[in-house]
């Protein structure tokens, strides 16, 4: 018996992280894995609860150790995955967001092909940058490099099980809740988690 890992991909300013706190919070069970990143910590973040924040060295060991599932790297930080939780918390039957680029989509799926994967999206180009600029956390040089790999992040939308517009926030909110609990009805994991009785009703 195991848990589900899920993906959840979008570029910068996209929503990613609004939506998937969200379904947090709809989702009690679901857990959320906390990446391992060189980045400094932006005002309100905490260590242990947003990311585990470690020094480049340090990341360099995990990394070398093969303690990541998968890493990345994303405006000159470094980002990963703890390899050993995962495989913990799937084995306890416990399911799994992961808040990962299509880099790490990509090593995700290859390693793990049961991996559900779904891509937000925003409504438009013009909508993004307003979002970006709305946050005011970055410069406008910073912002136009995020742009410009927004695009590069969209174009592997195709890569992805599902697509999320994040148009209007509750909505997705609502859509993204619903691919989590359509997945966890299937059939393979209904036998799965309720063998006994399914079988005892035949």
């Amino acid at each position: 018996m195991s848990g589900t890992l899920f993906i959840v991909s979008a570029p910068s300013g996209g929503g990613k992280t609004s939506l998937v706190k969200a379904l947090l919070a709809a989702e009690p069970e679901v857990k959320l894995s906390i990446s391992h990143t060189t980045r400094p910590p932006r005002p309100g973040e905490v260590n242990g609860r947003d990311y585990h924040f470690v020094a480049p060295a340090e990341f360099e060991r995990m990394l070398g150790a093969g303690e990541f599932l998968e890493s990345a790297v994303i405006y000159g930080n470094r980002y990963g995955t703890s390899r050993t939780w995962i495989a913990e918390q799937l084995e306890q039957d416990h399911d799994i967001v992961l808040e990962i680029d299509w880099q790490g989509a990509q090593q995700v799926r290859s390693l793990m092909p049961g991996t559900v994967s779904v891509f937000i999206l925003p409504p438009s180009l013009e909508a993004l940058e307003h979002r970006l600029k709305g946050r005011s956390q970055d410069p406008a040089d910073v912002i136009a490099r995020r742009l410009a790999a927004a695009r590069e992040e969209i174009s592997h939308v195709r890569e992805f099980d599902y697509v999320i517009i994040n148009k209007d926030f509750n909505r997705a909110a609502l859509e993204l809740a619903s691919i989590i609990r359509a997945e966890r009805l299937r059939l393979s994991r209904q036998l799965a988690r309720n063998a006994d009785l399914i079988n005892g009703m035949q």
